[in-house]
């Protein structure tokens, strides 16, 4: 079992920006990746961003490209999410996923209990 825990959600401005951070346990050997999802009110948890646990390989939602920075520090078993020039449409619960590979993406297998963010007009 791996446990991930988010830190790092609030309110934000239009413009502004945030850093998410999600520690896993110390079982990562099982992971192939990390990476966020999102759930706006009303719709479904949609993918944002993933890492590569071991080769360090990102990809990106086109909704995020170019704003968005996915990172991670292997020795602290922590991945973060730099948040750049937010929007509103940004708004949402962001979940940690740990979990397997994806070319585009990747399957969530253990979730963090999320964090808000809202980014205000």
């Amino acid at each position: 079992q791996v446990h991930v825990v988010e830190s790092g959600g609030g309110l934000v401005q239009t413009g502004g920006s945030l850093r998410l951070s999600c520690a896993a346990s110390s079982r990562t050997f099982s992971i192939a990746a990390m990476g966020w999802f999102r759930q706006a009110p009303g719709e479904e948890r949609k993918f944002v961003a993933r890492i590569g646990w071991s080769g360090g390989t990102t990809y990106y939602a086109d909704s995020v490209m170019g704003r968005f920075t996915i990172s991670r520090d292997n020795a602290k078993n922590t991945v973060y999410l730099q948040m750049n020039s937010l929007k509103p449409e940004d708004t949402a619960v962001y979940y940690c996923a740990a979990g397997r590979y994806l070319v585009n993406g990747m399957i969530g297998d253990y979730w963090g209990q999320g964090t808000q963010i809202t980014v205000s007009a």
